[in-house]
Parts: C-alpha cells; sequence; structure tokens
C-alpha cells in the first residue's frame, strides 16, 4: 500500500471544494474543437450523468466551439445542482477551423465582454473560477490583463482567478496584483513542463490542473516506449487500464493535483472517476515518476 495519504477532495478557494477528479468538457465539440458537438443529445446525456456519478467540477472555455459547449453545459445541466462548480476561461479567440487562426487577446474591453457572455452562456450571475486563458496577448500587457480579472473580482461577476498558458515569472506577477487560486500546465506521465508550476502550486496552496493527465503518448517515441513497458504492468496488477494507473499517478504525485480528463465516452468516464480509488504502492509511484525527468527539478527527489 501506499504510505502516502491520498485525498478525497481538493480545496480550490474557500467555498471551493470539489472532488480530486473533474471532467474537462473540450472534447464536446466538433472536430479540432471547432462548431458543436455533432451529436448533442449524447452530450447532454454525457454531462447529465457525470454529475450523477458524482463529478462536481466542470471546465470549460468560451474558445471551445466557440460558446458552444458553455450553452451545452446550461441546456444539459441548469439549473445546476448546489454541489456543482463550473470553471470556464477567456482571453482566446478562434477564426475558423484551423488552430492557425487561435489567437490571444487580452484588452480590458475584451476581457470584460468575455466574462460577462461566459456568464450569461452558462446561467450564472458569478463564475466560480474564471482563468486568463494566455499569457501571451500582445494587445495589453500581463499586468493589465490580471488587473481586469481583479476587477470583475471585486464587481462579483469572477469569484475566484486562475491562469493558463502563463510561465512561473507570470504566476509571480498575478500573484502580487490579485488571489489566484489555480493554475494549469502540461504535466502527465512522459511531459513535465508544468514541473515549476505543479510545485508553485504545492507551495502556494493552490490547486493545479494538469494538461491531457492521462495519455502516455506526448513525450517523445523513447519516453513513450518506456511509458507503456512501465505502466501495462502496473494497470494488469490493479485490473485496470493503463490510463486509469496515469491518473491515478497524477493524484498520488501531488496532493495540489486536480485532474480534468475529458472524454466522449460514459465508459471512460466512469474508468476516470474510478481511478480515485486505485492505491498505488510507494513502489509503483515511484516507477511511474521515474519515466520522464522534470527538466526544472533540482533538490526534489521523487
Amino acid at each position: 500500500m501506499s504510505t502516502t495519504s491520498m485525498s478525497d477532495h481538493i480545496k480550490i478557494a474557500e467555498g471551493l471544494t470539489v472532488r480530486r477528479v473533474g471532467y474537462g468538457a473540450m472534447q464536446l465539440t466538433g472536430a479540432q474543437v471547432w462548431q458543436e458537438y455533432p451529436d448533442r443529445e449524447a452530450g447532454i446525456t454525457l454531462l447529465r450523468e457525470a454529475v450523477e456519478a458524482g463529478v462536481d467540477f466542470i471546465d470549460t472555455a468560451d474558445v471551445y466551439g466557440p460558446h458552444s459547449n458553455e450553452l451545452l453545459i446550461r441546456d444539459a445541466l441548469h439549473p445546476y445542482p448546489e454541489q456543482l462548480r463550473i470553471a470556464t476561461k477567456g482571453g482566446f479567440v478562434r477564426g475558423g477551423f484551423d488552430y492557425s487562426t487561435l489567437a490571444a487577446i487580452g484588452n480590458a474591453n475584451y476581457l470584460r465582454q468575455s466574462a460577462h457572455m461566459s456568464a450569461r452562456r452558462l446561467g450564472v450571475e458569478t463564475i466560480d473560477l474564471y482563468y486568463l486563458h494566455s499569457g501571451r496577448a500582445t494587445d495589453a500587457t500581463f499586468e493589465e490583463q490580471i488587473g481586469t480579472l481583479a476587477e470583475l473580482r471585486k464587481l462579483g461577476l469572477i469569484r475566484n482567478i486562475g491562469l493558463s498558458n502563463i510561465t512561473l515569472d507570470q504566476l509571480r506577477t498575478a500573484q502580487e496584483i490579485v488571489e489566484i487560486v489555480a493554475v494549469t500546465a502540461q504535466f502527465n506521465v512522459t511531459v513535465r513542463s508544468g514541473g515549476d508550476l505543479l510545485r508553485a502550486a504545492e507551495q502556494d496552496g493552490i490547486a493545479f490542473s494538469p494538461w491531457h493527465p492521462i495519455t502516455l503518448t506526448d513525450g517523445p517515441e523513447p519516453l513513450t516506449q518506456r511509458a507503456k513497458e512501465v505502466v501495462a504492468p502496473i494497470a494488469q496488477e490493479h485490473g485496470v487500464t493503463a490510463q486509469q494507473i496515469a491518473l491515478a499517478w497524477q493524484l498520488h504525485h501531488s496532493q495540489a493535483s486536480l485532474p480534468i480528463p475529458g472524454t466522449t465516452s460514459l465508459t471512460h468516464l466512469r474508468e476516470n472517476l474510478s481511478a480515485q480509488s486505485i492505491d498505488l504502492t510507494d513502489k509503483e509511484i515511484a516507477a511511474i515518476t521515474a519515466i520522464a525527468t522534470d527538466p526544472k527539478q533540482s533538490s526534489r527527489n521523487e
């Protein structure tokens, strides 16, 4: 058995405590996250099943669709159950199907409009958690963007602020302006590029949502092959899938981790939720951790 206790819930902020495994709704869109999900009724069914199965945290963004993902969540779940919390994001725009049309926009008028329209589409007066979706906008300084979100929180439109697609330096800059309660970055079995933000989240007591939390194929081929070799026998030992082991590792690896795996399959949804009950041994955790090296890891020895 693991000697490290794994909590069932994570406190993101005051009044915002959720289960350790949430649901990322991005896949409930068309191809390349463009236009509506083609089987709308199936999407509604999946969202309702997710909540019935215990999901109490859903992550979305205004650029998913764009806009259709937030509307789908509202149509499926509004009026929302008391325990359900929804996070959304603003700061990206899409000009078409091709990802090359994706751009970061951060001026105050645009961010204000984005937050107001997300609240309207979701059918809420206050957004539980609102992320700045990118720190790369060039039409406003990063400090100005954070200042706009701080203003929206003061007005009551945003309850809590998170950051996505940012650097550690940007996190520290933002924290000098307003409280930040969550960050997102790429971090999984084969890619640890978000390691510095994970350590900062642990240090500061904020939530860390890893990108692609259950994939084994984000890294280069040697790491992908190594991941398969290490994870497959562990999965077989526990009688679960490799993806469930990857998710269980996220939860054991850090108490700050709040993975939000997405899926369009009810079977996979249930598998993701059940990963929270997988008790990995210290040896198994260490073996998976050793698959990839955090490029910015210094004194910490996992």
